[in-house]
């Protein structure tokens, strides 16, 4: 019996002792192998953290792949908040911050400056003009908690006191307080470093390194920054980057909020979500392609895990990687796009020496089936490379060379609205084509005379377009009235936006509804006037080319469009491409279009233009359009004529439409030489440009 105690007594420890050993085998086998602990030398770290790396900006091309915007690689110096000194030792980071300011403006290297406060020419400091939010947010209870009214002295002594700057000359104290300030305003910490300065010198770097021991947390990482390959072409079209404002950091936050609080997306989506919230440092899209793609160009965000061992040393490695943005293809055709840019300069300065005035203008190139926009130039233009630069000399100057001219100015149609008007009066039957009206160069119009630039004699619709006769467009608008005319006007998409991806005027469209708007009234004199295309009407020069696009394709009106398609980063999948998108069929017959053309060959043929379009290979159909304006020059009133052309070619078969708008010139016909220009390349280039390649012909 006790022997029989014994063996199970045996059995029982030799049991619990092989159990222990499978536990203990199991625990350790997940230490080795699962939390990787044992032997890898991790219990030797002293602290571990993620830090969000960003992504690099898509490509932008023309639509045959050739690059406009692309990424080139340069060194930032940032702050790393594990090695750098704390607030708490503010004399150590203090003398690095001036030891580094002194550092790059010696190289004649930017570092980041945007406090709100400068010295202006008589060496007073003021606030920043532009800058009252970020004003506002200096004064703020969470940061210096001063009055309203405090001026720029005193928030400059409030931040020397803040940061232990009185033994800084003010100048000096400025400059590191600024550091100081953008390092607290965008929110440093382990796991957001502080960019310092940007695309600085290798040199640079060397010195750092070569002081480390003094640039304690200081260090050199290889970033990407935006290239342009000629800033010039089409830099009102392609835009620019920047650091976000605030109020584009609020609106943007604002929006994730909304759509995290929406309930439409996963755990997993908002998490990704998160992980790509702009913060205070981030670059986007100001104007332009760069912002109206943002969603696409911008990119995925990366995680870095850095640990930093006993000994001090780092290490780093990817957990998630950064995924860089989409590749944008534009309509654009480069080629075509320099031709225009350079015609327009050569004619508007030719223009210029001839009047007298200072000139101005835009021209666009259209693809009267798609809508696409091949080329897209405003005169006077600049260099997007300079932008930042010259960015108040640009925007003092003459011309306005910041305005995209194509989509942001509005102009007086002139006789180019006599298109619109022919088509109304033929559909409605007003007149046919062998109506005619008498032209002896005044319209009595009650007891009011308009009148026309010649004795036209009794003329019929086309020749009243070959000749852009006033008096044959009174009586039209005088038969339709103005409601009549607006209803044709709008199918063609005068006065309302094309659907261009860029910011654009909506223009106005003369009429009861404009003058109700404004608290005014129509009169009939009014009529008569709008049906030349005066009065109160404005459309945008991209406008008036949908429109002429819209009566060259028979009445097919679409949405314009700058962006061809998106491709993936490695060009291996198509993410979005720009179909073509109907905004309205507009109903008007074939015989009314083709008598409208008809008037419109005559003017290249035997009328006003016929000079300029004589050695275009092709045939063009075109209408020119001139306009009174009142200009102040040395303060006095200056009186000049806008010029405007819209055409389009092949006549029989039309590819393409010109529309071009030059200020202060002698006439349409003047800015006729434009279009020619791009007509002659367009058609000596078609075989290598016409066959526009297709998203999966580019990504082969």
């Amino acid at each position: 019996m006790k022997k029989q105690k014994k063996g199970a007594r045996a059995d029982f420890l030799i049991g619990l002792f092989i159990t222990v050993l499978i536990v203990y085998g199991a625990v350790l086998t997940k230490t080795i192998m699962v939390d990787g602990k044992a032997g890898d030398g991790s219990d030797n770290i002293a602290s571990r953290y993620q830090v969000v790396v960003e992504a690099s900006r898509g490509d932008i091309l023309d639509r045959n792949g050739v690059t406009l915007v692309s990424n080139k690689q340069g060194n930032s110096i940032e702050f790393n908040a594990a090695l750098f000194p704390t607030q708490s030792e503010r004399e150590s980071r203090n003398r690095i911050i001036a030891a580094l300011i002194e550092l790059c403006e010696s190289k004649n290297e930017e570092w980041t400056d945007n406090l709100p406060i400068k010295y202006d020419e008589s060496g007073r400091l003021v606030f920043e003009e532009g800058r009252e939010t970020d004003i506002k947010s200096l004064k703020a209870a969470n940061m210096l908690n001063l009055n309203s009214y405090a001026t720029a002295e005193n928030c400059l002594d409030a931040l020397i006191d803040m940061y232990g700057l009185e033994d800084c000359d003010k100048a000096t104290a400025r400059k590191i307080a600024s550091v100081q300030y953008e390092m607290w305003r965008t929110g440093y910490s382990v796991s957001n470093p502080y960019t310092f300065a940007q695309d600085v010198s290798n040199e640079t770097v060397s010195i750092i390194k070569e002081k480390s021991e003094f640039y304690k947390g200081v260090e050199a990482t290889v970033d990407t920054y935006r290239q342009l390959d000629d800033g010039t072409i089409a830099p009102h079209v392609i835009g620019i980057t920047g650091v976000i404002s605030s109020e584009e950091y609020d609106a943007k936050t604002q929006a994730l909020q909304e759509s995290i609080e929406s309930g439409e997306y996963t755990e997993d989506e908002i998490e990704t979500m998160e992980l790509n919230a702009y913060s205070l440092t981030d670059y986007v899209g100001k104007f332009g392609i760069e912002s109206a793609m943002e969603s696409y160009l911008r990119g995925e965000k990366g995680i870095k895990t850095i640990s930093i061992d006993n000994e001090g040393n780092v290490t780093s490695e990817f957990t998630k990687n950064p995924k860089q943005g989409d590749t944008v293809v534009l309509t654009i055709d480069s080629g075509l796009q320099r031709v225009a840019q350079n015609s327009l300069q050569k004619r508007i300065l030719e223009l210029t020496q001839e009047e007298g005035l200072e000139a101005a203008g835009a021209v666009v190139v259209l693809d009267v089936d798609t809508g696409e926009i091949l080329a897209s130039a405003s005169y006077p233009s600049y260099d997007l490379n300079e932008y930042y630069d010259k960015y108040n000399d640009l925007l003092k100057a003459d011309g306005s060379p910041l305005i995209n001219r194509v989509t942001q100015s509005t102009y007086e149609p002139g006789s180019t609205m006599k298109l619109s008007t022919a088509i109304a009066g033929l559909e409605e039957g007003a007149i046919t084509k062998d109506s005619k009206f008498l032209c002896t160069s005044v319209f009595q119009y009650y007891d009011v005379p308009f009148t026309c630039l010649d004795a036209h004699g009794n003329i019929n619709v086309v020749t009243a377009l070959e000749k852009s006769c006033n008096i044959f467009f009174y009586n039209v608008g005088n038969l339709l009235g103005i409601d009549i005319m607006n209803e044709y006007s709008t199918k063609l998409g005068l006065g309302q936006k094309t659907g261009v991806e860029l910011s654009e005027a909506s223009g106005i469209l003369a009429g009861r509804a404009y003058r109700q708007s404004i608290g005014s009234t129509w009169q009939m004199g009014d009529t008569i006037q709008a049906a030349i295309g005066q009065s109160d009407n404005l459309f945008t020069i991209l406008q008036l080319a949908n429109y002429c696009a819209t009566v060259a394709n028979n009445g097919t009106r679409y949405k314009c469009h700058y962006v061809k398609y998106v491709m993936s980063p490695d060009h291996s999948s198509v993410v979005y491409e720009a179909e073509p998108e109907i905004l309205e069929e507009t109903g008007i017959s074939q015989s009314t279009i083709n008598i409208v053309k008809e008037g419109m060959l005559a003017v290249t043929t035997t009328g006003s233009c016929a000079s300029a379009f004589s050695g275009i290979e092709e045939k063009v159909g075109a209408k020119t359009g001139t306009t009174q304006v009142v200009r102040i020059v040395n303060g006095e009133k200056v009186e000049g004529n806008n010029g405007l052309n819209i055409s389009f070619a092949p006549f029989d078969n039309p590819e393409i439409v010109v529309a071009v708008i030059i200020e202060n010139v002698d006439s349409g016909t003047a800015t006729a030489t434009v279009a020619a220009d791009i007509y002659d390349y367009y058609f000596s280039t078609k075989n290598q440009i016409s066959d526009f390649q297709s998203p999966n012909e580019l990504l082969r």
